[in-house]
């Protein structure tokens, strides 16, 4: 199942208002933790960093708590980029397309992107990425991924049967019944990792977190 960008944005707009809450839910918690962990993997001190699809806000806090100095938080919904700004000030909310960022090349340092380039074009998304790094510029990706070993049948549990069905109880959540979709059309970490290099990213690493149901890929602008 795939969604055309303006359904996607709608679907945004509708669960804004319990995306944190059910982030918190369906990680216990560990998604703070995690942003926390990819910032300071990529940021340095005075940095200008991007964090693109940036949602409610959480991944461009933790930036500019990791030390840059100027972050810019892009999103193309508004609904969400309403509750980023009460979280920070300080932080400038850009509302924008992740496939066409309004910023000219070698912009920034660094960027983050925390579950968001699985709701648009992959190969599209990294190369603009790359394109708004300046060369040496660090990229740092949080995605949900699928995992292996034991937690597999849980995890097809959790995000295939029960987050939708939380998703159902909360106003505007029944549309976290396209995560399990998502996740299953979008690339394993491997492949991940294989689409950063073709779009012009090289050191790519990854490293699987919470039991493996997510992955933190980092990459450098070549």
């Amino acid at each position: 199942m795939t969604f055309a960008p303006d359904a996607v944005r709608t679907m945004f707009d509708r669960i804004a208002p319990v995306y944190d809450a059910m982030n918190r839910v369906m990680t216990g918690g560990l998604d703070l933790r995690w942003r926390r962990l990819a910032a300071a993997a990529v940021v340095r001190p005075g940095d200008r960093v991007l964090d693109a699809a940036c949602g409610t806000g959480d991944f461009a806090v933790a930036d500019a708590r990791a030390g840059a100095s100027y972050v810019v938080g892009l999103d193309f919904s508004e609904r969400m980029l309403e509750r980023a700004r009460r979280k920070a000030p300080s932080v400038e909310w850009v509302q924008g397309d992740m496939l066409a960022m309004p910023f000219p090349d070698g912009s920034f340092d660094a960027a983050t992107v925390g579950f968001g380039v699985r709701n648009t074009e992959l190969e599209p998304a990294l190369r603009e990425l790359r394109r708004v790094l300046r060369p040496g510029g660090r990229l740092a990706v949080l995605e949900i991924t699928r995992p292996r070993g034991l937690l597999r049948p849980f995890y097809a549990l959790w995000f295939d049967r029960l987050v939708p069905l939380l998703g159902r109880l909360l106003p505007g959540g029944e549309a976290y019944a396209y995560l399990p979709a998502s996740v299953k059309r979008f690339p394993g970490a491997e492949a991940l990792a294989d689409a950063m290099r073709t779009a012009g990213f090289g050191d790519v690493t990854f490293r699987r977190l919470g039991g493996s149901i997510v992955a933190l890929h980092e990459g450098v602008a070549s």
